[in-house]
Formats: structure tokens, C-alpha cells, sequence
């Protein structure tokens, strides 16, 4: 898609953040060293790092340090693919992440910790594992073996091995239609949201297996599912960890799953809201293009998350690498950077005087350029025609 002139000139200003990159496997490093903490002193507010990161310092930091509009050159992009450094960047989160889930297992089942401690602990590892999902998501679009199969493996304590498949092959076909289960509705709370992706990504991922494994003469419960495989490494970590620790630590193992699945989710909402592409002449959806998916340059937010925010370029060039991703002036913007869209998100009518106007000015304030909930249809008709 071309690009404005004042993109263009943000484009001959970019600069390489190479080193500061390192702060994306900072966060199950810090996040951990949390937990250390409270080990050492016995204080269980020391586990209250996570929470605060998320819902205090980056909504902070976004705000302050602002937004960086910077593309990279095109004559750059085959450079930046092939440096082997951005792709330990992201290998380093996994390792990283399975030293903090071990680590809060065992606190879990050997300290004693207070109804609030063990809360804290329960929301410090679900968010590195719920972070941990986004890294998955940036290893599961390559091609490589490894990074795939690290992919399958960073999704292990969440259990939610099958975003492999339904991410890849549901959502981005699906993306910004009523048909998408990861696409939330204008109307749509983030509550009424999360069962129905959460069971209709299920679902989907399922069906997806079966047809592939169909064609090639295979049952779905085939070893090569890919749902079955990534299922199995979860089965795999938890079961060994009861092994070693004893059933005591299961509802804690599963607490923080539900917590690492509710932060990505609370992300896909934000990320789709009302958004809607439309069907050409021979009644298909027109391909996914920056304008179907909410962006944010916010600086601090995108270097934490492997530039996660820049959905928009990410859903239009899915095999672009993130420290390769482009603002686009054509995709709508976010008012904020995720940390702060999902702490609003949890909050629906603060939610939707926030975005619903941001919905209608991109659409031209049009409802059938809008993908709406069925059950909210009347009542956003009457406010906005």
C-alpha cells in the first residue's frame, strides 16, 4: 500500500533500537526475579512487580516517552531478516519463561504464603506465560523447525497449544469478519467476548486439524495434530511438575493458565474492535489490509512485546519479521498502547465511550462498514444511525 509523504519522511528518520530489544526476555527475567524476591524476604508484595508493570509503569512510560512513527527502509528489511540476533531476541524469552513458571510451582507447593501472596503469584507467572503467548505468536508464523517448535512450547503453560494452529490458519483468514471468533464485535463486551473466542477458537483449531489431516489420510487424533502435539508438551510440563511436587500444585498451575489465556484474549480484543472488511462483487471478503486491524506506535510498549502492537502491518504481511514491522498512516490508531487499551478493556462502559466514536470516525460513521453484536445492533442503531 503506498505510503503518505509523512510517512515517508518518518521513514528516512529510523534508526535500528538493535540493543534495546533486549528488553522483550527482560520481562520473564524481572517478572522472576520477583518471585526471588519474596523467596529472599519472605515479603509477598515484591510479587506485586507484574501487575504493576502492566497496569502502571508502561501505561506510564507510553504515555511520556510517546509514540515512534520510524519505518524502516525497505533496502534494510532483507538485512534485518537475516541477523541472527533478532531471533535469539525472541528464543530468549522461552527459556527465560520456563524458569519462572518452575520457580512459582515450587513456591506454590513448599512456602507459605498468605491468600494475597499466593493471588500475587498466581497473576506474576500468568502474566509471563500470558506475555510467553505472545512470543509464540511471533515464532509460530516462521517457517523454521525450531522456532515452531518453540512456539508449541512457550504456549505449554498456558495450555493453549492450539493457538498454533487457530491463530495461523483461523484468525488470519477470518480476521475483522463476524465469522472470526478472535475478532470482537462493536457492542461486544470484553466479558461477553472472551467464552466466545475462547470456545470458538477451540473449536476452529480443531476443525482445521481434522481437514488437513483428512487430506492426507489421517485420522485427527494422528500424531502429526498439531493441537495433539502442542496438548501433549502441556501435559508433559504439568504432569511432571505434580510429579515432583505433589497434587498440591495443580490449582495453581491451572490458575495461572486461565489468567495467561485472559491476557491474550483481552489482547485480541483490543486489537480487531469493530472492525469489519468488507465483500467485493463476487461476494468474498476483500484481503486483510493495515486498515482492518487497531495499531499503536507507542515506544516502550512495542519494545517489550516485539512489536506486537504494530498489528496492522502484522495481519496484512504476516511472514514480516517484528523488527521489520510498519506504521501505515491508513490503519486506525489506538488512543493508547496495550497496557493501558486492556486495563480499559476490563472495564466495558469506560471501554466503549473510548473506542466506539474511534470505530465510527474510521468507518466514516458508517454502521454497515462495522462488525457489531447482534444482541447491541438496536441500540447502537439509535445512537448512531
Amino acid at each position: 500500500m503506498p505510503m503518505s509523504s509523512p510517512a515517508v519522511e518518518l521513514e528516512q528518520a529510523w534508526q535500528d533500537k538493535r540493543w534495546w530489544w533486549l528488553l522483550s526476555p527482560a520481562i520473564p527475567l524481572a517478572f522472576t526475579s520477583s518471585l526471588l524476591a519474596f523467596v529472599w524476604t519472605g515479603q509477598w508484595g515484591c510479587m506485586l512487580l507484574a501487575p504493576v508493570v502492566i497496569h502502571v509503569l508502561l501505561p506510564v512510560l507510553d504515555r511520556v516517552l510517546g509514540e515512534d512513527f520510524s519505518n524502516p527502509p525497505e533496502s534494510a528489511v532483507a538485512q534485518l531478516d537475516q541477523d541472527l540476533f533478532y531471533r535469539a531476541m525472541v528464543w530468549a524469552y522461552v527459556p527465560l519463561q520456563m524458569i519462572g513458571t518452575v520457580l512459582g510451582a515450587w513456591i506454590a507447593a513448599t512456602q507459605p504464603l498468605s491468600w494475597l501472596g499466593y493471588i500475587a503469584m498466581v497473576l506474576t507467572v500468568g502474566a509471563i506465560n500470558g506475555i510467553g503467548i505472545g512470543t509464540a505468536h511471533e515464532l509460530g508464523h516462521k517457517k523454521e523447525s525450531l522456532d515452531r517448535w518453540l512456539s508449541k512450547i512457550a504456549l505449554a503453560p498456558s495450555a493453549y497449544g492450539h493457538f498454533f494452529v487457530e491463530h495461523n490458519r483461523g484468525h488470519h483468514l477470518r480476521v475483522a469478519t463476524p465469522e472470526d471468533p478472535a475478532s470482537a464485535r462493536m457492542g461486544e463486551s470484553f466479558w461477553a467476548f472472551l467464552p466466545r473466542s475462547v470456545w470458538g477458537s477451540w473449536q476452529s483449531a480443531w476443525a482445521l486439524e481434522r481437514e488437513r489431516l483428512k487430506l492426507q489420510g489421517h485420522s485427527v487424533w494422528h500424531p502429526q495434530n498439531h493441537n495433539l502435539q502442542a496438548w501433549s508438551l502441556t501435559l508433559l510440563l504439568l504432569g511432571a511438575l505434580v510429579v515432583w511436587l505433589g497434587w498440591v500444585v495443580l490449582p495453581f498451575l491451572l490458575l495461572q493458565a486461565v489468567y495467561a489465556a485472559s491476557m491474550l484474549e483481552v489482547v485480541n480484543y483490543v486489537e480487531h474492535y469493530g472492525l469489519l472488511r468488507q465483500k467485493d462483487t463476487s461476494g468474498r471478503y476483500v484481503r486483510c489490509e493495515p486498515e482492518h486491524s487497531w495499531n499503536s506506535n507507542h515506544l516502550v510498549g512495542n519494545l517489550l512485546l516485539y512489536h506486537l502492537q504494530r498489528h496492522s502491518d502484522h495481519h496484512a504481511h504476516p511472514r514480516r519479521r517484528y523488527q521489520a514491522l510498519r506504521h501505515f498512516a491508513s490503519a486506525p490508531q489506538l488512543p493508547a498502547g496495550y497496557a493501558t487499551m486492556i486495563s480499559v478493556a476490563y472495564l466495558p462502559p469506560l471501554w466503549f465511550a473510548w473506542m466506539d466514536p474511534r470505530v465510527m470516525a474510521h468507518c466514516g460513521g458508517d454502521l454497515a462498514r462495522v462488525n457489531l453484536q447482534t444482541s447491541a445492533r438496536a441500540k447502537l442503531t439509535q445512537r448512531w444511525g
